[in-house]
């Protein structure tokens, strides 16, 4: 078998129906998706399935997401497939430490409704995130650090495409200085507030404790990651990493290159969306992906297994 990496998207992936098939095809998702409902109280499945008002809500948004991850990758495990790393986006992570088999998936989704939680209720008034395209991300590292109010870089996504996060004036200034310095595009996004800046740090304090209640757990898999761009293995690692997560930036590019180094062969973009595929091709063309989000992608997993 190739050497296979499982990749898992973050926030904005989301959309109505993501799972559906997987939940009336494989008995093993099904569970999935049944037993968050369980776990949290909650109709996950309508929030996956069903046209809604609460899908686009930060704490719902980590919900329905990670659930459907979860239950995404438990029909590719039952393909007989095993990676030799994995990561994921932001709360992508959660599900890149369930496929390392380094937390349960009832800690996982658990967990995941306290961090989307206390996100949501950190969010100050007039935080803002906008994506840079077409500027290096040295220009875009000196242009927050010259702009007045907190502004910080949130993504490092690929070559030309940066996130930053912050106060909204800020984040305002520092797109006017990006495009004087030849950004060729710049966007403000849809989102709720300023993820992964110094902004949400409340949030990643009090979720530090709830982490520190999870079993984590030892296994032979290492996963990346974000906050610091490298592989980890130790368990005793893990939660420190986390709630730093929650404030500090994404470094999926720096990630991709630590799983390119370890030779992986193919990337595996389990979830909604192809958004990661994409960040891949522009990291290095050459790089294989797949990505699962319908059953029937998963024709796509058997030239893996020979």
């Amino acid at each position: 078998m190739k050497k296979i990496a499982l990749i898992f998207p973050g926030q904005g992936a989301q959309k109505v129906g993501m799972g559906k098939d997987f939940y009336d095809t494989f008995p093993v998702s099904r569970t999935i998706y049944d037993q968050a409902g369980c776990w949290l109280d909650m109709d996950v499945c309508s929030l996956c399935f069903e046209k809604n008002d609460k899908l686009d809500i930060t704490r719902y948004t980590q919900i329905g997401l990670l659930t459907t991850e979860i239950a995404m990758l438990k029909a590719v495990e039952e393909m007989g497939i095993v990676p030799v790393v994995t990561a994921g986006l932001s709360l992508g992570e959660y599900a890149a430490l369930a496929a390392a088999g380094k937390i349960s998936e009832e800690d996982a989704i658990r967990i995941i409704d306290k961090r989307g939680q206390y996100m949501q209720e950190a969010v100050p008034t007039g935080g803002s995130m906008a994506a840079i395209l077409g500027l290096n991300l040295e220009t875009i590292q000196k242009t927050c650090m010259e702009t007045t109010g907190i502004v910080e870089i949130a993504n490092d996504n690929c070559p030309g495409q940066t996130v930053i996060s912050g106060e909204t004036e800020a984040v305002v200034r520092a797109c006017e200085a990006m495009k004087a310095a030849g950004a060729k595009r710049v966007a403000v996004l849809k989102v709720s507030g300023p993820f992964h800046s110094s902004l949400l740090k409340e949030a990643g304090d009090r979720l530090a404790p709830e982490l520190e209640k999870v079993q984590w757990i030892d296994s032979p898999i290492p996963y990346v990651s974000n906050t610091i761009g490298e592989l980890i293995r130790e368990k005793e690692r893990i939660a420190p990493l986390l709630v730093r997560q929650v404030s500090e930036s994404v470094r999926w590019q720096q990630d991709m290159k630590v799983m390119t180094a370890m030779g992986v062969e193919t990337f595996v973009e389990i979830g909604p969306g192809k958004t990661l595929s994409g960040f891949a091709k522009r990291i290095d063309r050459k790089l294989s992906c797949i990505s699962i989000e319908t059953v029937k992608d998963l024709e796509k997993m058997e030239a893996l297994l020979c």
